[in-house]
């Protein structure tokens, strides 16, 4: 399997349970995309491979493409990946300065290994430093390192005793009589070693401060320090050093420099990236969290989600091929931008939020469509995409002979056949021989290889599709078959199941049929075995053959008035 390609690609991909058009077709719209000039397009699939598909590809070396199970939006598709983050170990200055700088309102606090163990915001931040003026000791503490406060002021450093310390230290501005300065000094209750002075060129409180064996002295505006000040400061072990703001701002910034760990939020929320945006919006209505984490199941920061995140617009985006009904489309499909649909089936009932490129043509193959897409921009594919193209034609139309065939499909199929030296006939024989669908898988797989569910009148009911070299392998496994499409109409809440089994020789096909007995009893092909058999001579388009005459019967029931009342209770059945 291939790299997942990033969200901001947009997808190629057929419907579920893929055959050989849905596959072949999703290559070559994306080769057509670049060869336009078009670049992020990426073929994909949403269901399994079969020998068919897989002789396919081999034979023209084309890689599987992307499988793509669901598209549904999570945390992962708009939560911010680029997470400014903070260290366990950093002050409120540089938390400050990163909330400044990019404008944001809560830092996840990380470990080393970025581990997420709480969150600091701008309003526990704001909250610690709204002055408490019956506190006004709290008003001047600090808890930090010398160094951590010599980084925060960008000071010039003189001299630091145990500069990586962390402590409880008390700010004080020496703007008082030296006289006055030693009174109060002694008087706060704050022991002189803990104390940081903040003074001009005061050099009589230098000195006092450095006698008094102060904790650090902390001279502002850039001024100059006399060299007695700083020999006494030596010997005396009294740190110095030197701030370019004034005294106020200093002051501000010293206590700034406090840890986050007294301030960290350690009851965040997180939440997991693979979750469904639906459901984190119930979360998010409720929850006063400013912003949730996102981790991994190590706890490892991945994103960040804020309640405005999961307003933007999804980045997924989708091109529809061989299809266009919800019911067979990818998981998710409806909750993202599909912006192109590329089809020859009937229109269903599908939405788009804005005007999309749509070309639907009653032809044999999504792949004559894209062939004559290259043909009419006056572009030649590649031998090898014009291989693919000629395989999805070859497999829906049964090489031509199905009767949802048109003359554009044989041009285009020659014309493609002269660009890939390839002759259809020894192509189709290769891609029909290669393998039954029926031998090679279990019942249960078997009836989900190429299934499609519809709705009509209100009714939702499915048909799958396999193709044989004769019915012998049907007959050998007709009875567990049976049961796996039982399972499978129940599974899916169906009121009724069809296989439809094709004779690529013949062009003839068996019907079984599983569900409501009324709708089976409506079948006038002739029965085969159990009133649940039809043999359906020349029948072997489920297209434009098998599914309009359901309609039909589904409209004679409606008019009769024996539609069931609920087809619930006939699941349930």
């Amino acid at each position: 399997m291939t790299a997942a390609p990033t969200h901001s690609l947009t997808y190629i991909v057929g419907h579920k349970n893929p055959d050989a058009d849905a596959i072949c077709s999703a290559i070559a719209y994306a080769a057509f995309k670049q060869a336009r000039g078009f670049t992020g397009y990426v073929a994909a699939r949403c269901g399994n491979s079969n020998a068919r598909i897989d002789t396919i590809l081999e034979r023209f070396r084309q890689p599987l493409p992307y499988y793509l199970s669901d598209v549904t939006p999570r945390v992962r598709d708009v939560m911010v990946t680029d997470v400014v983050a903070i260290s366990q170990n950093a002050t409120c200055a540089e938390a400050l300065e990163l909330i400044d700088q990019h404008d944001v309102r809560v830092l996840p606090v990380v470990t080393d290994s970025q581990r997420v163990i709480g969150s600091v915001s701008i309003f526990q931040l704001g909250g610690f430093f709204v002055p408490r003026m019956r506190e006004p000791r709290e008003m001047r503490k600090v808890f930090s390192s010398l160094a951590q406060i010599s980084r925060a002021l960008k000071a010039r450093i003189i001299h630091l005793d145990h500069p990586d310390r962390q402590e409880e230290l008390f700010v004080r501005v020496g703007a008082m009589d030296v006289h006055s300065f030693g009174k109060v000094s002694s008087g706060d209750g704050v022991p002189l070693e803990k104390s940081i002075i903040i003074v001009g060129d005061r050099r009589d409180i230098q000195l006092r401060s450095i006698e008094l064996g102060v904790r650090a002295l902390v001279i502002t505006g850039n001024l100059p320090v006399e060299d007695d000040v700083i020999q006494l400061a030596h010997a005396k072990g009294v740190s110095l050093m030197v701030s370019p703001y004034d005294s106020a701002t200093t002051a501000w910034v010293i206590r700034s420099a406090t840890t986050l760990d007294r301030l960290v939020d350690h009851k965040f929320s997180s939440i997991g990236a693979e979750l469904r945006l639906a459901d984190v919006r119930k979360k998010l209505a409720t929850s006063s969290a400013a912003a949730h984490m996102v981790i991994d199941d190590d706890g490892v920061l991945q994103g960040i989600l804020s309640k405005t995140d999961v307003l933007k617009p999804v980045k997924t985006r989708l091109v529809l091929v061989d299809h266009n009904e919800m019911t067979q489309a990818v998981t998710g499909a409806d909750q993202v931008s599909i912006v192109e649909i590329i089809d020859h089936h009937r229109i269903g009932s599908l939405g788009t939020q804005q005007p999309i490129l749509f070309i639907n043509e009653p032809v044999g193959s999504t792949c004559t469509i894209i062939a004559d897409l290259f043909r009419r921009e006056g572009l030649t594919p590649s031998p090898e995409i014009a291989g693919i193209m000629m395989s999805g034609i070859i497999s829906d139309t049964l090489h031509l002979n199905s009767p949802t065939s048109t003359e554009k499909d044989a041009c285009l199929l020659a014309w493609l056949s002269k660009i890939a030296l390839v002759n259809s006939r020894e192509l189709a024989d290769t891609i029909f021989s290669s393998g039954s669908v029926i031998l090679a898988n279990p019942p249960a797989k078997v009836i989900r290889s190429d299934f499609k569910i519809y709705e009509e009148d209100g009714v939702r009911f499915a048909v799958s599709q396999v193709e044989e070299l004769g019915f012998g392998n049907f007959w050998q496994h007709a009875r567990d078959l049976a049961k796996a499409l039982q399972d499978l109409r129940i599974e899916e809440n169906l009121l009724f199941a069809c296989l439809l089994v094709t004779d690529i020789n013949t062009q003839n096909s068996l019907l079984l049929v599983k569900g409501d007995p009324e709708f089976i009893s409506r079948i006038n092909y002739p029965i085969v075995e159990k009133d649940e058999i039809f043999d359906m001579p020349g029948i072997v388009s489920r297209k434009k053959q098998l599914i309009p005459y359901i309609g039909s019967v589904l409209k004679e029931m409606q008019a009769y008035g024996t539609m069931p009342a609920s087809r619930d209770s006939q699941a349930d059945a």
